[in-house]
């Protein structure tokens, strides 16, 4: 292990003092960003628009879509999904006609790197202002963000603004002349410092044909770009620009942004990431007042949140959030999970986090619940039905597998039943699930009961109830332990939602729903069957619960 040194901001005093006047700098119009910051902050949008108002932003609870596009649809037989393949598969995500069901009607992508890039996945990025040429040409990315939007989906690429390529142009001259305009632009140390990475990996290497070291939090090939500097922080801005306006995009998903700013050994969610966070959040509303962004900060739970809000990004992944809902799906025991989104609701202002299940760094849902379909059924209808802007990562909505190694979790999207699942008329970059010709789209969509079919019924439930997207949260009490049962209420509307995580029915359930006496009544909107009526003491009977199965209810105001 190598020998722990005094930190980079010791080694290096012009770069402390960079660090320690942050705040300042971030503050400051940049000298060549195409548009300087403005008093505006995301939070001064958003108590304009409340939680309740009518006017909550277009990102507020959608439903979104995460794509690896490599693997999403291919259009030209090459093996590698394409532009033009998820252009021509669009209407399987919304057709743009609210009265069918045919589609999952998401109305929100998140685009896995686009940029180009030296590696299959993309989180190493070599050219920010080009995208990558295994997908199509910007022309191509043009086509589908049209006709994107105009069946009314948003979409939001991923940004990695951490580090760049250790084979980006603006490196190989900063590593190759010390003298380079770029030098500055990323760590450099001339000894090792020595200290390790958050997970006590190797954070400082040897420079390429040079004595010196730079940092790469995540590993050699991705150095850190120095956001104490100006010039970087201009050049992101820039960047940022041209994709919200040249390419038209609406917002960003922000990889790995705890690691931005580092202050030494203290490499993770520094004030001065924060600060930066903050200053870079106004001048996005500046160029595009609705655009969305959403940050990753790995393993966060509502504490470690906490320093990001209210003035930083509009959301972030809750990770904590997504464990607890899979292991209340598991064990049908939602106690935890109910704590969880307690003290989320307690500690982030407006539902502003963003939920999820896995990720395309993550054990796919399927694998982690073993195939076992209640589990995920459970799942699904947690996801869909809590507060917050719920993301599902492609196939997750068919049920596909996936383990480690990450390219395992990222593999082509099985279509149908017909050579290489419908992905590809010629071999896919990577073999599909040993499950692809009973797992795809066309064979689950042919079975009601499908979870496909589960999926498509509460996306749609969900975008059709504006209290399902953004409404109030209360959780109430139920006298059965497998059951979390809320009320989610927006502009009158109010819809109770219960779901029974156990192995077994529930039985007819008697629960105590505020405001409501004896003559209100309830609608079943999944189930159908007789209006359920309120008796004189207050209570609402609800019909028996199948194991792993759920009910919304739309509450109605006593004639």
């Amino acid at each position: 292990m190598p020998s722990r040194t005094a930190s980079t901001s010791l080694h290096n005093p012009a770069r402390a003092v960079m660090i320690a006047l942050v705040a300042i700098l971030t503050a400051m119009p940049m000298a060549g960003s195409a548009q300087t910051p403005v008093d505006a902050t995301p939070e001064a949008t958003l108590e304009a628009t409340p939680e309740g108002s009518g006017d909550a932003p277009w990102w507020q609870g959608a439903p979104c879509y995460e794509i690896f596009v490599r693997s999403f649809a291919d259009s030209d037989g090459d093996g590698n999904g394409d532009f033009r393949g998820m252009t021509e598969r669009l209407d399987y995500l919304n057709d743009g006609t609210p009265t069918t069901t045919t589609d999952l009607g998401i109305t929100c992508i998140w685009l896995m790197p686009i940029m180009e890039s030296v590696s299959y996945h993309g989180y190493d990025v070599t050219d920010y202002y080009a995208v990558e040429r295994d997908y199509g040409s910007i022309e191509d990315f043009l086509a589908f963000m049209d006709a994107a939007h105009s069946r009314g989906i948003h979409v939001i690429v991923d940004l990695v603004i951490n580090h760049t390529s250790v084979q980006h142009p603006w490196f190989v001259d900063a590593a190759r002349a010390p003298g380079s305009r770029y030098r500055d632009w990323y760590i450099f140390e001339e000894t090792n410092p020595g200290y390790a990475g958050p997970w006590g990996d190797v954070a400082w290497h040897p420079t390429p044909g040079g004595s010196d070291f730079y940092y790469g939090v995540f590993w050699s090939g991705m150095p850190d770009l120095d956001f104490t500097n100006p010039e970087v922080t201009a050049e992101i801005r820039a960047i940022t620009e041209f994709w919200l306006t040249e390419m038209n995009v609406d917002g960003f998903r922000l990889d790995a942004v705890k690691h931005l700013i580092e202050d030494g050994r203290i490499q993770e969610s520094t004030p001065e990431t924060i600060a930066w966070l903050e200053n870079y959040a106004a001048f996005i509303q500046s160029v595009k007042a609705d655009a969305y962004t959403v940050g990753e900060v790995s393993g966060a739970n509502s504490a470690t949140l906490d320093p990001y809000y209210p003035d930083t990004l509009d959301q972030f992944f809750h990770f904590e959030l997504a464990e607890n809902a899979l292991n209340a799906a598991q064990s049908g025991a939602p106690l935890l999970l109910a704590i969880t989104v307690r003290n989320a609701q307690e500690a982030i202002p407006d539902a502003r986090y963003a939920t999820f299940l896995t990720n395309h760094d993550q054990p796919r849902v399927a694998t982690r619940l073993a195939g076992d379909e209640r589990a995920m059924r459970v799942a699904a209808m947690l996801l869909l039905s809590l507060p917050g802007t719920p993301f599902v990562y492609y196939g997750e909505e068919i049920g596909m597998s996936g383990d480690k190694p990450d390219e395992l979790i990222r593999t082509p999207m099985q279509w149908s039943a017909a050579p290489s699942g419908g992905f590809t008329s010629g071999t896919p970059w990577k073999p599909l699930q040993p499950d692809w010709r009973e797992r795809n789209v066309e064979t689950l969509t042919g079975n009601a009961d499908s979870l496909l079919n589960l999926y498509r019924t509460w996306i749609q439930l969900r975008t059709a109830h504006p209290s399902l997207m953004v409404g109030t949260f209360q959780e109430l009490d139920v006298e059965a332990p497998a059951v979390i049962a809320s009320m989610r209420e927006y502009q009158g509307e109010r819809t109770l939602v219960m779901i029974n995580t156990g192995l077994e029915p529930t039985g007819d359930l008697a629960i105590a729903v505020p405001g409501m006496d004896a003559g209100n009544g309830a609608t079943d909107l999944l189930r159908g069957g007789p209006d359920i009526q309120v008796s004189v003491d207050g209570t609402l009977m609800v019909p028996s619960l199948d194991a792993g199965s759920g009910t919304v209810l739309q509450l109605s105001s006593g004639s």
